[in-house]
This record gives structure tokens, sequence and C-alpha cells, in this order.
């Protein structure tokens, strides 16, 4: 008899504690004491929307540096040097403002080779290479900035890639979010219908953003032709916005 009041005390504790304890929407709370499970479920529908957009990118950033290789560390680091300071002035030159170049590798690189025969690594020289990055805000000036870049920087020029990005997204994710709300609201709707329920409002609602993937588009550097050669042209096309939201309707009785 003790042990029957005891457990129904310890019953009575564990659903206090739930009941504090609450849950995630959606969710469920599981909890288990001297083998007993009780599982509180929130009421309502959730359901999940997804809004789409399709934007045209306004921002062209370019990985874009230097390699130079010489017989000393001194001599490859003098050219590499020069060359980055005619690549950065024609980057200024072109209208890209010392705020949108990044440095995002720099590094010094013994180059050796294995000789079999002397069974020994023999040194070449050394390899100096510095990275940038480069945000381009004119669209239509990125192919002649490109083209600007490998004059500048001739051989030791090295174009990594270039990739498409929108500067201010925020119009398009008002955009997607109306939409990713209606498809939720679209499918409550449906759900409580099929249940033969009334749809209330919503008692939570969550966002989550995906943001944009920068697709980077390899760049290969061909060798300075001789005659005059067509401006590069870059053609930035459409990319994807999206986000989705998590929705709870409540359920009119």
């Amino acid at each position: 008899m003790k042990k029957n009041w005891l457990l129904a005390v310890g019953l009575v504790l564990l659903l206090a504690i739930v009941g504090l304890a609450g849950c995630r929407p959606g969710g469920a709370v599981l909890t288990e004491i001297e083998g007993i499970s009780i599982s509180s479920q929130q009421e309502g529908i959730s359901v999940t929307g997804q809004g789409k957009v399709m934007a045209v990118p306004d921002i062209v950033t370019l990985r874009l540096g230097i390699e130079a290789q010489e017989a000393s560390v001194a001599e490859a680091q003098t050219q590499a040097a020069e060359a980055m300071d005619r690549v950065m002035t024609a980057l200024t030159e072109n209208g890209v403002a010392k705020k949108d170049i990044q440095t995002q590798y720099f590094s010094i690189r013994r180059v050796t080779r294995w000789d079999r025969e002397r069974e020994e690594e023999i040194v070449l020289g050394y390899r100096v290479t510095n990275m940038v990055t480069a945000k381009i805000r004119d669209m239509d000036k990125a192919g002649s900035i490109i083209d600007a870049v490998a004059e500048a920087g001739g051989d030791f020029t090295r174009i990594d890639s270039i990739s498409f990005s929108v500067d201010d997204p925020s119009e398009y994710y008002d955009e997607a979010r109306e939409k990713a709300m209606a498809e939720a609201k679209a499918k409550a709707k449906q759900l409580a219908g099929l249940a033969g329920v009334t749809l209330g409002k919503p008692t939570y609602i969550s966002e989550g953003i995906r943001v944009p993937p920068i697709y980077p588009r390899m760049y290969e550097m061909a060798a300075p032709a001789a005659a005059p050669v067509p401006e590069t042209a870059i053609i930035p096309g459409e990319m994807e916005i999206s986000l989705s939201v998590q929705v709870v309707y409540a359920i009119l009785k």
C-alpha cells in the first residue's frame, strides 16, 4: 500500500516537471522514471513551406593573383611583389575599391625534384604565390578588368575562379518569405480539411534562411597573345535565393 502511494506521488511530480519543461513545437518530451514513460505532444498542425526566388547577380568575385618562381627566395619575392603591384594598380584604376580587395593566400615554397640516380632531393628553386579576392560591383566592367589584370601581371598572372552573388538579397528574401508562408498555409488548410477540423491561427513560426551559394567557376589564363584579342565576356545568368518556414497552426474545436 505504501509503495503504491509513493508511486502515485512520484507520478504527480513527474507530470508537474513535464508541464514546466514544456516541449518544442511539433515535437515531444519523453521522460522515464521507474520504467514509466510519459509523452507530451503539442496539439496543432505543423507544416513547412518553401519560397524560392530567382535573382540576377550584381557582384562578380574574382580569385586572382600572381605566382613567381626563381632560383632564390629573394628573386622570386621581388618578381612577385612587382607583378602584384601592377595587378593591384590595374584593379584600382578600373574602379575596384581597396576595401573590396582581400588577401586570401600567400606562400613561399621550395620547389624540388627527386634524383633517382643520386637518391636525393634536388632544389629547383623557390615559388612565391600571392592570391587575393576582388569584388567587382560594376558587372559591365568584369571582362575588361580581367583583361587588364592579365596584361598587368603578364606571365605571372593567375586567375583561379570567378563567382557571382547578390550584394543585398533582402528584397528577394521578402518575396521568398511570402511564398513560403503561403505554401505553409495552403498545406495546413488541406490537412485540416482532410482531418475534418477547423484551422486556427499560427502558434509558432520558425524561419530557416538558406544562404545563396557562391558557385566558383574555374577560369584558366591563356598565354598572352601578340595581337589584340576581344574583350573577355562575362555572363552572370541567374541564381536561386530560398528560405523555409516551419509553422504550427492551432486546431479550433
